[in-house]
């Protein structure tokens, strides 16, 4: 397995780790039958996001930005391995990305600025490179 692919495997468990760090204070914010239910706005008296705390809802918003940026370094990390391009740029590429996404979270949930933003274009900025370095 090539070190994106691992780094993939380890930003895919940083979701899930995200998911856990939502989960359980919007669950003891609104309670399991709002966040069980269907979760249809007017049955709940708005969305359920704008019912939890402020740094719950960017635990929300962060974790959601993390399935955004996922996407995208996924496609990166396929587009190296498959295509047999990893280097050590690459892979330094692939660390940072995970690296910033883990900084993101406390610089989200205490709404650092603009160190969330300079955090999140490093991300951003690794999963580009790791493209552009595939193709030349």
């Amino acid at each position: 397995m090539t070190t994106e692919l691992t780094v993939l495997a380890l930003a895919a468990l940083l979701q899930t780790v995200q998911f856990v760090l939502m989960a359980v204070p919007v669950n003891l914010e609104v309670g399991t039958s709002k966040t069980l239910s269907p979760r249809d706005a007017d049955r709940l008296g708005g969305a359920l996001i704008d019912q939890v705390s402020t740094r719950t809802a960017r635990l929300v918003r962060a974790l959601n930005n993390h399935f955004e940026a996922l996407i995208l370094f996924t496609i990166a990390v396929l587009v190296v391995s498959l295509s047999g391009q990893s280097s050590t740029f690459t892979e330094i590429c692939a660390w940072l990305y995970l690296a910033a996404r883990v900084v993101y979270i406390p610089a989200y949930a205490y709404g650092w600025v603009p160190g969330r933003s300079i955090v999140w274009s490093v991300s951003f900025g690794a999963t580009v490179a790791m493209l552009v370095a595939a193709l030349i």
